[in-house]
């Protein structure tokens, strides 16, 4: 055990099933010897949870969620910190954020935070926050009011849809910041003022929860109306996958085409996703699994023959990373068909390990997916340099050896002080 380093972790959602690459990351350090304490500003609402939750050992506790809910917690805490030296200092951070930012969130955040310095465990010594926005506005106003150093890991939504100025002012305050893609570790750079504290690191994945596929890819190529070939998606219906894209792109493809679409995952977008697919006719070659576990997901991936994900910006800026789900099929040899959005050209190139198109565009996902449908041999040539990439680059091992890292420099730079 990393001698009185114990690490409070701050999400914003715990255990959620979309999130696995932060379950992985939190055993992954308690192998490593870190000891955790888990605490979630929101309940989980999925009814499934992963394996890999079980098996951290960390305890978990919950913020109040919305503050009129826990009224008496929340003045009690506001009373117990109010005496702090940082108290004044994180109340004028707020004052000043609240008035760039008019929202009932922003309030939200600083009583979050204080019944987070009220309630702090006395074992832990440093705060790590998942996700640059929400959590790590309530990590930046519970670090002014106690003193305790802060961390934070950024990943996709949160740097995209978040104002510059809070971005910038957080990096100030943070000993370091981490995230998972080129892209986003440039804006992320550039908005530090290039000093340093910003890294990038992939997520990777656990590889013996996803080991070799020894078994043989199909030859399906959609000429046989009883064996049709597989297509697959999973992820969150939301407007930033693209869904309505892939589901545009699967109705232009060749009557003659003999093809069974899967989708595996919640989602608001559902809905109207099952009404588009009808609208285009196309409804009873699809099916909708809904959530499920990782290692259901992991039989559909060795079952399927295309994955595709055509994931785009939105309006707002959200926008993926790079999402886990493509690296997790590519470990299975399947080949993708995907967009050039944000992290996924640094996992794949186009015709090299994967198919590419830009986002946004339902014919030119038509045409790349007919080519991986009607070609077993080109599905396994790109599969299996996909599968290279990420077992030679993607292992999750290495974020994690980069995180310890990072800590260990931080608490030794702190200690010289």
């Amino acid at each position: 055990m990393v001698p009185n380093r114990k690490i409070l972790v701050l999400l914003k959602g715990y255990p959620r099933l979309s999130e696995t690459f932060i379950a992985q990351e939190l055993l992954g350090l308690e192998k490593a010897g870190f000891e955790l304490a888990l605490v979630a500003m929101r309940r989980p609402t999925d009814k499934k949870r992963h394996a890999v939750h079980d098996e951290i050992s960390a305890t978990v506790e919950y913020l109040p969620e919305y503050l009129h809910e826990e009224p008496l917690r929340v003045v009690k805490a506001l009373w117990t910190v109010r005496g702090l030296p940082g108290f004044r200092q994180a109340l004028s951070q707020f004052w000043k954020d609240l008035r760039r930012d008019v929202t009932r969130n922003r309030i939200r955040r600083f009583g979050q935070a204080a019944v987070l310095v009220a309630e702090w465990p006395k074992d832990a010594g440093w705060l790590h926050a998942h996700f640059i926005h929400t959590p790590a506005s309530v990590a930046n106003y519970a670090s002014l009011m106690s003193g305790l150093p802060w961390t934070v890991s950024a990943h996709a939504k949160d740097i995209w849809t978040s104002k510059d100025w809070d971005l910038a002012e957080k990096l100030q305050r943070a000993d370091w910041a981490v995230t998972c893609t080129a892209v986003g570790y440039e804006k992320l750079n550039s908005l530090s003022g290039r000093r340093g504290n910003v890294h990038l690191s992939y997520h990777g994945l656990d590889l013996e929860r996803f080991p070799h596929f020894d078994g043989e890819r199909s030859s399906r190529d959609g000429s046989e109306p009883a064996d049709p070939v597989r297509i697959l998606s999973v992820g969150r219906a939301v407007k930033k996958k693209g869904y309505d894209t892939i589901l545009n792109a699967l109705a232009k493809l060749p009557a003659r085409l003999h093809w069974h679409y899967t989708h595996i995952g919640g989602g608001d977008e559902l809905v109207p996703l099952k009404a588009l697919a009808n609208d285009l006719g196309i409804s009873d070659r699809i099916t909708w699994m809904g959530s499920m576990d990782q290692q259901d997901v992991l039989s559909q991936y060795r079952d399927a023959d295309v994955f595709t994900l055509a994931c785009r910006i939105t309006a707002d800026g959200d926008r993926d990373g790079l999402p886990n789900v493509l690296v997790e099929a590519a470990s299975q040899r399947m080949m993708a068909v995907s967009t050039t959005v944000s992290g996924i050209s640094e996992l794949f190139r186009n015709d090299e390990n994967a198919l590419l198109v830009g986002p946004d565009d339902p014919q030119a996902l038509s045409v790349a997916l007919l080519s991986a449908l009607t070609d077993p041999a080109l599905r396994r040539r790109l599969g299996a340099a996909a599968e290279a990439r990420v077992r030679r680059d993607f292992d999750y091992h290495d974020s994690i050896h980069d995180l310890d890292r990072l800590f260990r420099s931080a608490w030794a730079k702190r200690d010289s002080q």
